[in-house]
């Protein structure tokens, strides 16, 4: 059965995976703890790189507990077998992408397929 939101209602998030490497995900968590220690991210930012927190340490469980499906991409695209995805919504990418501090490579990663 398919519904329809009512009028005015939020859509729900959509989450968009970002293929990141091992290397570029440790970069983002350290980036990210970083950020919530300091006391200048907006409070709902806050929340939104919690999640993106969250979010990397799944990504890895979820590599663990179903390896086929990153595999099958990988295997097709010619990924790194340390390559996995991401699944941010829009909210999450934009409170990382105002980082000051983010490294222009990783800014890359997050903003387009793998080469």
């Amino acid at each position: 059965m398919v519904s329809a939101l009512a009028p005015g209602a939020a859509a729900p998030d959509v989450l968009v995976p970002h293929w990141l490497t091992a290397a570029e995900r440790e970069e983002l968590g350290t980036l990210v703890r970083c950020a919530l220690e300091g006391a200048e991210v907006h409070p709902v930012a806050a929340i939104h790189l919690s999640d993106v927190l969250t979010e990397l340490h799944v990504a890895t469980a979820r590599d663990a507990m179903w390896p086929g499906s990153a595999a099958r991409v990988r295997r097709v695209t010619g990924w790194g077998a340390d390559v996995l995805p991401v699944r941010l919504s829009a909210r999450e990418l934009t409170s990382v992408l105002t980082l000051p501090e983010l490294a222009p490579r990783l800014r890359t990663a997050l903003c387009q397929d793998r080469p």
